[in-house]
């Protein structure tokens, strides 16, 4: 990975922050690793957080570095998780508005369980959006569904 677009660059340096806080001497290897992109793309990100003055490299011992966090790093990092923070929140309520919407569907069909098709975050929402709206979750195949697609809901009768 060697052209990020700017979501991308920003998860990113998120993650680099918040792993050279947890372990000042990690390497640029396990950072690849964990963060799941090239060791190239950990440099250059690494070069750009220096450049802009969010980490001071030091050498920690022989061949070993440690890469330190400064002020403007840590304000950084603090901006970037408010703002991740907030995205997903917005992500949540419009998923679960989703949801909503086609429950709303049930009230006049007075129908109080619902089956759920899918896996995964999207679904979990959709369980406590159901839960918290008194619709019971039901493996009866008679039953409607909630069909998780992505992002995406439907609501199948059968």
């Amino acid at each position: 990975m060697t052209n990020f677009d700017l979501q991308t660059r920003v998860q990113c340096d998120l993650a680099l922050l918040n792993r050279i806080l947890a372990d000042p001497e990690v390497t640029q290897a396990d950072l690849a690793e964990e963060i799941n992109i090239s060791i190239g793309s950990v440099n250059a990100r690494l070069k750009q957080l220096i450049e802009n003055s969010c980490i001071e490299v030091k050498q920690a011992r022989r061949r070993k570095l440690r890469y330190i966090i400064t002020a403007k790093g840590r304000a950084l990092r603090q901006t970037l998780t408010e703002d991740y923070l907030q995205q997903s929140f917005q992500l949540y309520r419009q998923v679960r508005q989703m949801v909503k919407d086609e429950l709303a569907k049930l009230d006049g069909a007075e129908v109080r369980a619902v089956r759920l098709l899918g896996e995964g975050d999207v679904a979990d929402v959709y369980r406590l959006t159901c839960l918290e709206h008194q619709v019971r979750l039901t493996d009866d195949p008679l039953a409607p569904a909630l069909v998780v697609d992505g992002l995406e809901v439907s609501l199948k009768w059968t």
